[in-house]
Formats: structure tokens, C-alpha cells, sequence
């Protein structure tokens, strides 16, 4: 039986949410009933899951996810986001980009996401015109506006919309509200494209790639949660959560062998652990210094 929008509502309401939170809640589910149809670029992530499925609440059968598969996500990420979507009821469509292909994308410069969205987000939009949709939606939360971002001017180039951000909603509300509405990626950790691994001005290779891809997974497998493997050259520097920081020196052994067999030469752990976006760290040392 199709629960009703007012239905979850009182669920919503039932839940504790803040008054501020419903009134984001509400001021979300009227913008998307608005816009008569949409195509919601979807990554299978927190952020655009929770999008995705709320469009369908909404607009049913006038709501689509798309995925855009390229060389830059994980190899399973496309096949997470279909299993998503399935248990969403949502539709779904999967195309494909070849990152690889492009130089501006492939040098890896500071702004390396604006020339990575700029083409997703046209590939989309192409999609949206050939099958009827009137707008295209993107994930993007109000906590992004804080960090480097420079995806969000492909976003305004494309007229793309971002309504969770127009919502004023929060990592931390979206979490809140995919919970109670049964999200399996409720408290799944944030993993943005594994060319955000690679130090800026160093080139993105399928390789390099490959191996940031296999080390975050064997990671994962130690029983860690937040990790990521930044590659510098033949040396991989890891991050875990600051408090299992010590959990990974005990395993170094271990740990050291795995990645010299996949292919690097060094290991290093950062003693400052994850933190979200800590290569930009290196742009605001510049800018500091210019």
C-alpha cells in the first residue's frame, strides 16, 4: 500500500524532528512538487539517495535517477546505487562517461570537478531533453557551501537545481530524515570520486586509480570506516577516524606488505587522521601565503 505524503509527514512529526527540520522537510517536498518532472543526477551516495527517493514520493513516475558510471567511482558503485534504487522504487538509468578521455579532467587541476560535472551534468540534461524532463536535479546539502566546491559552477552553467541546498537542509537533517524514512545509506560514510585522492596537479591514471580503489577497500575490510588513501606517486598515505589512528600502527606490518603488492613503494599514516577535503588544505596554504 503507497504511504501518502501526509502520512509521512506525521511520521516526521512523531519523530522529534525539530520544527526547523520540518519546515526545511516541507519547504523541499513543495519545490520538487513544482516542478512537474525531473531527472536527478544520482550517485548512490547519502545526499542524492535521499533526493532521489523523495523526488519519487513526490512525483512518482515523473522522477528518474540517473546514474553516470565513469573510471573515477568505484567498481561497485554503480551496481550499490542500482540495489538503491530498487529498494527505493525509484526509476533508474545508468549511462556512461569516459573521464579518462578528458585532458582538462586527466591533468587534474585545482578545478578538475567543474570539468568532471560540467560533462555529467550534459550528459544528463541531453537525457532530460531526449525523454521529456523538465529539470535536472543535483544533491548537493548546505553544509557544501562552506568547502571547495568548484562542481557548483557547472551546476549554475547547466541551470541545474540543487534543492536540498535551496532547503537550507543539512548533512546531519538529510541523515536525520533518510533514517526515519528507512534508508539503507542513512550512516553511510561520505565517499566522493577516487580522483579526489590524487593531490592536485598530479595526473589521474587508471592505475593509480585502481590502486586507491583496492587500498580503501582493504581498509574497509580491517574493519575501519572513514578511510582514505591518498596517493602521492609510489607513496599512499592513509587516513582513518583520529581515535583508530593507533588500531592502524599495530597492524603497520601487515597493512605496509598489502599496499607494496598493490603497487606502492611507501606507506605513511597521517597522524591527523580523516577529515573531510584535506587536500584542499594545500589551496588555502597558498592562498594564505599569496
Amino acid at each position: 500500500m503507497m504511504i501518502t505524503m501526509a502520512e509521512i509527514s506525521q511520521k516526521l512529526t512523531q519523530r522529534g524532528l525539530t520544527a526547523e527540520t520540518l519546515a526545511k522537510w516541507q519547504k523541499l517536498t513543495e519545490h520538487l512538487a513544482s516542478l512537474g518532472s525531473v531527472l536527478v543526477a544520482y550517485s548512490g551516495g547519502v545526499d542524492s539517495t535521499f533526493l532521489a527517493n523523495v523526488a519519487n514520493l513526490v512525483l512518482g513516475e515523473k522522477s528518474c535517477a540517473v546514474f553516470v558510471e565513469t573510471a573515477a567511482e568505484g567498481s561497485g558503485q554503480g551496481a550499490q546505487a542500482k540495489r538503491w534504487a530498487e529498494q527505493g522504487g525509484f526509476h533508474f538509468v545508468k549511462l556512461a562517461y569516459d573521464s579518462l578521455s578528458n585532458p582538462e579532467f586527466v591533468a587534474n587541476p585545482a578545478n578538475r570537478c567543474y570539468f568532471c560535472k560540467l560533462a555529467i551534468l550534459g550528459l544528463v540534461h541531453k537525457y532530460a531533453e531526449e525523454h521529456g524532463y523538465q529539470y535536472v536535479l543535483e544533491g548537493q546539502n548546505e553544509d557544501d557551501r562552506a568547502d571547495y566546491r568548484p562542481g557548483r559552477q557547472a551546476v549554475s552553467e547547466t541551470d541545474t537545481l540543487s534543492p536540498l541546498a535551496e532547503a537550507g537542509l543539512t548533512k546531519a537533517e538529510i541523515r536525520s530524515l533518510s533514517r526515519i524514512l528507512g534508508l539503507p545509506v542513512w550512516n553511510q560514510p561520505s565517499s566522493p570520486c577516487l580522483a579526489s585522492r590524487f593531490p592536485y596537479g598530479t595526473p589521474i591514471t587508471q592505475r593509480g586509480l585502481t590502486m586507491v580503489e583496492q587500498g580503501e577497500e582493504y581498509l574497509h575490510q580491517l574493519g575501519f570506516i572513514e578511510v582514505r588513501v591518498r596517493i602521492h606517486g609510489d607513496l599512499a598515505c592513509l587516513e582513518v577516524e583520529p581515535d583508530r589512528i593507533s588500531d592502524l600502527v599495530l597492524m603497520r606490518r601487515q597493512v605496509a606488505q598489502y599496499f607494496k603488492e598493490i603497487g606502492f613503494l611507501y606507506v605513511t599514516i597521517d597522524l591527523q587522521g580523516y577529515r573531510q577535503g584535506s587536500l584542499n588544505e594545500g589551496l588555502k596554504h597558498e592562498a594564505a601565503v599569496l
